[in-house]
């Protein structure tokens, strides 16, 4: 594989890194991972790019490409990710660059409905919202902002358009655009599920439960609301009440996503190192210094969390052994507590080795969707959480993240994340529920997850 040579221009570290983003808004596709420094628990890079060469889309209409001015690609593959990969293929290997992460690859949405294309699954819920299942970009240069390092560069692939990369430096060179953009509510968040509706499914799942069909279903209940105005202000404002180490802005033509979430799914390095770190229990954040320290104490020595937690620890470590050297899966961290703006999580960490034979991006579709939010066993949860949750996901627990052609991958769970379309905004809540649960307590820890989104944009007018 022909090694290729990344260029890389430094710039003035310090830039707000929304600054960035509003100049190279007016490419088109744009899209921000953001590290949320120096707020964040956690977290190191921001990664910003626009005007992808390749546009990659797949739902139920199946596989469609486009380039970067949306003409249509043909393409013989059926398989998103075998198309993912020969888009990646044709970049070549970057030569690996300091502690650069990202140099020139894909970025953007792999959605929870993408499962169905590896998964054979019933179709009970409705499938309300058009939005692909699958949405990613093949962008060959990128901006890299790095908090350890105190650097940021603009960096590009040498298949990268040199009149785009010139236009780029142009737009980086003049004084950002800084006029406000409007953004507000028009109707207040509504659920899709009442009270007892709720009751309801979670008195099913305790049945199946009982019944020996699982031992832990992700139950989730969405909210929406109309509104009117640009989604990035929006994004901003949610920004500084949930700092959150893996949080996103896409900027796509469907439909913007805002996610602010704290939870990674996938991370692939250069050493071919894996890991990930589950979330699984939740407590509110208290009033008082000596509260919050009593819930968080709660959470840690909570038995049926830290059941529920080990539960999805199994789950993982049985999905990395897919593609991971035998006899390399480690758990380093085992239900440690990290504080969040309103919530408490209990977080574990497991570890593995990639094989020779396999890939990044066969890692990603093995694993995928995320076992913390599925449930276990996961392919019944998955069947489970179908035909009890009204409408289908979407992009709610799915991933965003990256490929990088410098071999390096990094991808979140979407949860806290929501999604601007065509003037309706949603966002979803869920917990994993368990044969002890609490109906009551897990209703209440739904709200407590997004409260502070949902109030955050209510503020805003």
């Amino acid at each position: 594989m022909t090694q290729q040579l990344i260029h890389q221009q430094f710039l003035e570290y310090g830039q707000s890194t929304h600054e960035l983003l509003e100049r190279i808004r007016p490419f088109g596709h744009a899209i921000l991972l953001d590290s949320s420094q120096p707020d964040a628990l956690g977290g190191r890079y921001d990664i910003l790019s626009a005007a992808p060469d390749r546009i990659i889309r797949f739902g139920p209409e199946g596989l469609k490409a486009f380039d970067g001015q949306q003409r249509a690609l043909d393409t013989e593959h059926r398989d998103p990710f075998a198309y993912l990969d020969h888009c990646l293929a044709e970049l070549g290997t970057a030569q690996p660059v300091d502690d650069l992460p990202f140099c020139g690859g894909l970025i953007g949405l792999f959605g929870y409905d993408l499962g169905r294309a590896v998964e054979q699954l019933p179709q009970h819920a409705e499938a309300d919202i058009d939005y692909p299942w699958l949405l990613v970009g093949r962008y060959l240069w990128a901006i890299v902002v790095d908090h350890k390092l105190r650097t940021c560069r603009l960096i590009s692939h040498p298949l990268a358009d040199l009149g785009l990369l010139h236009q780029i430096q142009q737009r980086l060179a003049a004084p950002a655009s800084l006029e406000p953009q409007t953004f507000r509510l028009t109707t207040p968040f509504a659920s899709n599920l009442s009270a007892d509706d709720y009751r309801n499914a979670l008195q099913r799942i305790d049945d199946y439960i009982h019944a020996g069909d699982c031992y832990q279903i992700n139950f989730a209940q969405r909210f929406k609301a109309t509104f009117e105005g640009d989604p990035w202000q929006a994004y901003q404002a949610l920004r500084q009440v949930a700092p959150t180490p893996f949080a996103a802005f896409m900027d796509m033509p469907e439909g913007a996503i805002l996610s602010l979430s704290p939870e990674r799914f996938l991370l692939s390095d250069r050493n071919e190192q894996v890991e990930t770190r589950p979330i699984k229990g939740t407590r509110p954040r208290g009033r008082t210094p000596p509260e919050d320290e009593a819930l968080a104490n709660e959470l840690l020595h909570s038995a049926k969390d830290r059941a529920e937690n080990l539960m999805i620890v199994d789950l993982l470590r049985n999905d990395l052994s897919r593609n991971c050297t035998p006899g390399s899966i480690k758990v380093p961290e085992l239900f440690s507590i990290e504080p969040y703006p309103n919530v408490h999580h209990m977080v574990s960490v497991i570890t593995g080795q990639l094989r020779a034979d396999t890939s990044a991006l066969q890692l990603l579709r093995d694993a995928f969707p995320g076992g913390s939010i599925t449930g276990a066993p996961k392919i019944r949860a998955m069947e489970i959480i179908d035909e009890l949750e009204p409408q289908r996901r979407s992009i709610y627990c799915g991933s965003i993240g990256y490929i990088s052609s410098c071999g390096r991958m990094d991808t979140s769970i979407t949860i806290r994340t929501l999604l601007c379309q065509e003037g309706a905004i949603y966002c979803w809540a869920g917990g994993g529920i368990v044969a002890d649960s609490q109906i009551d307590e897990e209703y209440q820890e739904t709200f407590n997850k997004v409260n502070n989104l949902i109030n955050g944009l209510q503020r805003l007018d």
